[in-house]
């Protein structure tokens, strides 16, 4: 019976947890200006 209510109890927050962060929305932010390097620099 303990068991299926730390299931519960477990479910409940990770719910509460979804839903809050789903009221906040994403961050506002931007991308960066300079691109990501994607390539190894040849050596000296």
């Amino acid at each position: 019976m303990r068991a299926l209510i730390a299931a519960a109890t477990g479910l409940a927050v990770a719910l509460a947890l979804t839903f809050t962060l789903t009221a906040l929305g994403t961050p506002t932010g931007h991308t960066s200006p300079k691109p990501l390097l994607t390539t190894v620099p040849a050596h000296p």
